[in-house]
């Protein structure tokens, strides 16, 4: 049976974590600051990432860590949801990165330690990322929100997110495509949004969407039937809520098959009551401080997240 949330997700422990000035250029959630030295922020990220893993297990989400290396230098590794995706069939996909220095994230000794280590089954690899050399990219699970069930696949459109990637993925994983064009104010300027998933979030009965950035509004109606009729009801967001990463959730299962949103403590305190009670009927929430990896990276708890939805070897 298809499943649209897992009990086991990957997250990498950062050991050089900073502002990365070749993302800066289209996340414009990323902040300079100034007033804390370098070995502070990968302090302070450090032990948010280490809390918010503390948070996930002792709710009975099984999280598999991997540490960072120094070399080569991954700002951004904290992030893997960009670069790998996980299925149920055992397959894995690789993406195409638009930074350079996000390209060296990818590690292929993972995929051992997931196999050797933590017996899961991985029967294909499916590698997009050659892509870079002609400058296309499709950024995993931050380009794309997948609905597992329905088999259909949500795509804000951008440098990060290409329209044919997009359709080639779909292509080898059967998934339809619904894509869009969501926008954010910059200087007065409506710029495209960087990922899908700080705008949207998919639960397995909700879903949160700031509709308010999908300017075009056939796309936005496009956007909104295909939800309603997955059967999920809808939270919506506002602009300034989706600024502090209300968009960006995930919905897990703990072993015991409770379920959770996990999201940052920004994200949860500036829900208002009745959203938080429409969210409350679907699932729990659970929330850590993640303000640091919030403000030099440009990403929060769901970027963090890689869902490990492979198979388990079965033991003797």
């Amino acid at each position: 049976m298809l499943k649209q949330i897992t009990s086991s997700i990957m997250m990498i422990r950062p050991v050089a974590f900073r502002y990365n000035e070749q993302t800066a250029g289209n996340n414009y959630y990323q902040k300079v600051l100034h007033d804390v030295s370098p070995d502070q922020v990968q302090l302070n990220a450090q032990l948010e990432f280490d809390n918010f893993v503390s948070v996930l297990r002792n709710n009975g989400i099984e999280v598999v860590v991997v540490d960072d290396t120094l070399e080569p230098n991954t700002p951004d590794s904290i992030f893997p949801n960009n670069w790998i995706s996980f299925h149920q069939d055992g397959s894995v996909a690789l993406y195409p990165m638009c930074a350079e220095n996000r390209r060296s994230e990818r590690r292929l000794d993972i995929l051992t330690l997931l196999t050797d280590v933590h017996n899961f089954k991985i029967n294909e690899v499916l590698d997009f990322s050659h892509h870079e050399q002609t400058h296309r990219f499709l950024e995993g699970t931050g380009s794309m929100l997948l609905d597992r069930i329905h088999k259909v696949v949500y795509a804000a459109l951008s440098l990060r997110t290409d329209l044919d990637l997009l359709n080639e993925f779909c292509d080898k994983f059967n998934y339809k495509a619904i894509s869009f064009t969501s926008n954010q104010t910059v200087n007065k300027e409506r710029l495209p949004i960087y990922h899908t998933n700080v705008m949207m979030c998919l639960g397995e009965s909700f879903a949160v969407l700031c509709a308010d950035t999908i300017d075009d509004l056939k796309e936005r109606k496009l956007v909104i039937d295909s939800l309603v009729s997955s059967g999920r009801e809808i939270i919506y967001i506002t602009e300034s809520q989706k600024q502090r990463f209300a968009g960006n959730m995930l919905q897990v299962s703990s072993k015991s098959g409770l379920k959770y949103l996990v999201m940052s403590t920004s994200a949860h305190k500036c829900l208002t009551k009745p959203q938080v009670l429409q969210l409350e009927k679907y699932t729990n929430i659970l929330s850590s401080s993640l303000d640091t990896i919030e403000a030099c990276g440009g990403g929060s708890a769901r970027c963090m997240m890689a869902e490990l939805f492979l198979p388990k070897i079965e033991l003797l």
